[in-house]
Formats: structure tokens, sequence, C-alpha cells
């Protein structure tokens, strides 16, 4: 799978780094939205653009050359999603787990999963304390604000289910007692689709729970060479330091909330992700679950091109890193060498996008040629 275009949108940085367009539109909070920060619109987006902007360029000290799979990595983080990082050995997938983590000064946990790792190693367990003559609960490595998985899919199905809860509703669950996770949560997710020595494949529900996948690729050779020159006798990972704290990005996410999703843009996000369960060459296609993170992905990616409203442009460039995992190949599809990154792809060309675009009152221009958003 590779990462979807970047859009021309972006002032002079990926992430930021110029001053945000902005447009003032009737906002839509989240359906379980925080208490909202006060202040206007365009003072939330000019602190994530600053914010993001140092966090995309920590990240990129140490994974050299691939600005798209940092932006995916940062719109993940700012749509309250989960990350799975799959790519082939040694090409940065705990590099950049790792190193998203250092840049946000919040309480980060490192779990190796293997064959032999238990659920209670990941959630915790509740210990008998004799002084108290009562049980007492020893969290996990799961109660952090970041929990980097390394090589998720070296451990047992049955390990890699402890993760089901608490990715999607930020809890765990030890003997009947529910113990709240902090937020902000997100889980950094790596593995090897190509060794099958000693590995079990994530099941679609845990798939499903992952807001974005991402492969990192092989880099350019320029950008090798930078990286010969850099990292050979270095690592850019010890003199990482902190650009921003788990406040602040709890600050981004609510801004990110209020960025305006027109109906037309919520239909074309709901007759995308309806498309896919009607190809012949899917045996499942995207869930409803899919909708929801797709339409938070969306926000943060128009929150990132300095917009507090959807444009279906930004629905095309976060539609692969959201639904291509999620999907699954009927057998002749497989055969066939079908990928589910390319069926997402064709379907982006064939599913109508709405003949419209946004004046700065957040109403739809009805004279905008179609094939811009192409």
């Amino acid at each position: 799978m590779t990462p979807s275009t970047q859009p021309a949108a972006l002032p002079e940085h990926s992430y930021g780094g110029g001053a945000p367009a902005v447009n003032h539109v009737n906002n839509a909070p989240h359906v379980n939205a925080a208490p909202q920060p006060q202040g206007r619109p365009e003072e939330g987006l000019a602190e994530l653009h600053a914010v993001v902007g140092r966090i995309a360029a920590n990240v990129e000290k140490v994974i050299v050359g691939k600005p798209d799979v940092v932006r995916v990595a940062l719109v993940t983080l700012l749509a309250e999603g989960h990350l799975l990082v799959e790519d082939v050995p040694g090409v940065g997938k705990t590099s950049l787990a790792k190193a998203l983590a250092r840049s946000i000064d919040c309480t980060v946990s490192r779990i190796q999963f293997t064959p032999d790792l238990l659920p209670s190693d990941i959630t915790g367990v509740s210990i008998y304390n004799r002084q108290d003559n009562d049980f007492e609960f020893r969290p996990g490595p799961v109660f952090a604000n970041i929990v980097v998985g390394d090589e998720i899919n070296r451990a047992s199905p049955k390990t890699q289910s402890a993760l089901l809860e608490c990715m999607e509703e930020h809890q765990v669950t030890v003997d009947g007692q529910t113990y709240p996770l902090g937020a902000p949560f997100m889980v950094i997710a790596t593995q090897n689709p190509i060794e099958m020595e000693g590995t079990y494949a994530l099941p679609e529900a845990q798939r499903d729970r992952f807001t974005s996948r991402v492969s990192i690729g092989y880099p350019d050779p320029a950008a090798e060479l930078a990286m010969v020159d850099e990292h050979a006798g270095h690592d850019p990972m010890a003199d990482l330091r902190p650009v921003s704290d788990a406040e602040q990005v709890l600050r981004l996410v609510n801004v990110v909330r209020r960025v305006h999703l027109s109906t037309e843009i919520r239909r074309y996000a709901v007759e995308l992700v309806g498309a896919t369960r009607r190809l012949p060459e899917l045996r499942l296609g995207a869930s409803p679950r899919s909708t929801l993170q797709l339409v938070r992905a969306v926000r943060a990616q128009a929150a990132l091109a300095g917009r507090d409203f959807v444009v279906p442009d930004d629905i095309h460039a976060v539609a692969v890193p959201v639904l291509a995992h999620r999907l699954v190949l009927t057998a002749e599809a497989q055969a066939a060498r079908r990928s589910s990154a390319d069926l997402v792809r064709n379907l982006l060309q064939r599913v109508p996008v709405p003949q419209a675009a946004l004046d700065p009152t957040g109403q739809f221009l009805h004279n905008v040629n179609p094939n811009n958003h192409r």
C-alpha cells in the first residue's frame, strides 16, 4: 500500500509553515466532544500549524524523505485514531513510531510482541496484597498516552485481542473491574507482512480498529544517501526532544473536532464507503466504523491544510490509508494480484464527487469543475 498523494493546498511545508487560509463557517462539534477551546477558529488553526510543523520536523530528522508517511501519522494522531505501520524489515517502522512518541511530552510505553506474550502482560494483572488482605491492580504498559507495539503479528491472536477493548473504548476491563485510559490515547503498531514464520495475521476485527495503515517503502537514492551521511555515525533518535505535550495535543484535537463537515461531504463519504461493499473483488467491504474514522481523518487533513472546512480533496488524500487495510479480497482477486489500495483508488475515480465547493460562508458553489478533485 502506498500513501495517497499530497494535496497541493498545504503551504510551504507538508504540515504547515505558512499562514493558514481560514474561512468562517458554522462549526459542527464532535458527538462526544470535550469542552471546546475558547477563541476564534483561526487562532486554533494557527496553533495547530505551528505545533504540527514542529512535530513533523522532529520526526523527519529520523525518517528521511517520507513526508507523506509522516503526514498520515499526524492525521491519525489528530483524528484520535491508531496507526498500523506495515512494511518489510529495515525501512524504519519502529523508528517512525518511536520518533512520533518522543516528539510529544507524554507517557509512552513500548511492547515487544512475542509468541509467549500473555494478555495480562499488556493490560495488567490483579495481585494479592497480603498486607491489605485484598487484590490490587498493577497496570500494564497499555496505560500510557502512546503505546508502541512492535511486531504485533508475532503475538498469538489471544494476546492481540487484549488491545481490542482499549483501542475502541479507551478502557481496560480486568477481573470484572473497568479502568479508563488517559487522553490522548494512541496505539502505533508495526508488522512485517512478508515473513510468515512464527507470525499470526491480524484478524479483521483488529485491523478495523486501526484508523490508518501506512507503508514506509524504500527511500529514493538521494534520501538514502542523505540518511547515510547523517545517520551512519550518529543515532538521531538520541537527540530527539519533545516539542509538544499531551495537553496541547488535546487542544489540537478539539480544534479538529470543530472543522466543518457539510452535508454533501458527509454523503460523499458514506457513498464511497458503501461502494466498497458492492465490489465483486471483495469478500468484505468497509464497515460503518470505517465511515466514522474516515470522517475524523478528513477533518484532521483539512486542519493540516489550513482550513476549518472539508473539501473532496481531503477525502482523496486519506481514503487509501484509512480504507484499504479493512477490505478483504476474494480468492480470485488475490490470484489476479489485485490490491485493496488500487480498488480504493478506482472507487475515487468512479464515485461522483460533489459538484460544488465551499465559499467563505460555508455554502456550496455549484459551478466547479469536478475534475479538479480527481
